[in-house]
């Protein structure tokens, strides 16, 4: 068995790799991972390394190896121990779409990680497994799920993204990006289709998830859902963003 698909899926009855040389294990993988997590969490992906984790058990980046191997595999373990999904799973469209959201605004390098880039852990996959079962439930065309399931994942992303960014901004930062929107006189003019556009808020802060809640709708509809879909899983049920 591959070491790092073994530390993966440690919870899920693989066995961890142990050492055949040297001391008896001294850390925790669940605890190195929730240090690098919180690392990322407040500095950034690129404050994270081998090195800088391992600092924080007085270790030596050397020494961390043996539990989570390269950075590569320290990234992806990360990747997958920061998102596990949610219990109860969610139950419809826009509750799944909401709990991805939560889980990107609180780790916002998540978006960072190329998809190219897979975790190939199981929390990964409890995502995929639990948005495939919601379209199964309501009936969706097995020939529209794979369009519908890239949708759901890049909206999703792209708002959280852009709410993330959002957080950091100041009412200077506001002020100047509305003398940059006013200093074209004729601006209307030149485009008068995007500057009529409606938006979905009132608050250019709840603007990301709400514009998530209505591309949702409107996937919903491309599908052929109705918003009042009394089945099992469908969209009935409107949730908010949480916390």
């Amino acid at each position: 068995m591959d070491p790092h698909l073994a530390r993966l899926w440690r919870h899920r009855g693989l066995t961890l790799p142990t050492p055949r040389r040297g001391p008896r294990q001294q850390l925790d993988l669940d605890d190195i991972l929730d240090t690098a997590i919180a690392i990322a969490d407040t500095s950034g992906l690129d404050a994270v390394s081998t090195r800088a984790v391992a600092a924080r058990f007085d270790k030596t980046a050397m020494a961390l190896y043996p539990y989570v191997g390269d950075k590569e595999n320290l990234l992806a373990l990360m990747q997958d121990h920061a998102a596990p999904l949610p219990a109860p799973a969610p139950g419809d469209l826009r509750a799944w779409a909401t709990a991805l959201y939560e889980v990107y605004l609180a780790h916002p390098w998540l978006t960072e990680r190329s998809w190219a880039r897979s975790s190939q852990g199981p929390n990964e996959q409890d995502w995929m497994e639990s948005l495939l079962g919601i379209l199964d439930r309501l009936g969706v065309d097995p020939v529209m799920r794979a369009p519908a399931v890239t949708m759901l994942y890049a909206t999703t992303r792209a708002t959280a993204q852009t709410a993330a960014a959002y957080q950091h901004l100041t009412a200077a930062d506001e002020e100047a990006w509305v003398a940059r929107a006013t200093a074209i006189p004729d601006f209307a003019e030149r485009y008068p289709l995007s500057t009529a556009l409606p938006p979905v808020t009132a608050d250019w802060r709840e603007a990301p998830f709400a514009g998530l809640m209505a591309a949702v709708d409107v996937l919903a509809a491309g599908l052929g859902l109705s918003p009042d879909d009394p089945r099992p899983g469908g969209s009935a049920a409107r949730p908010g963003p949480q916390g």
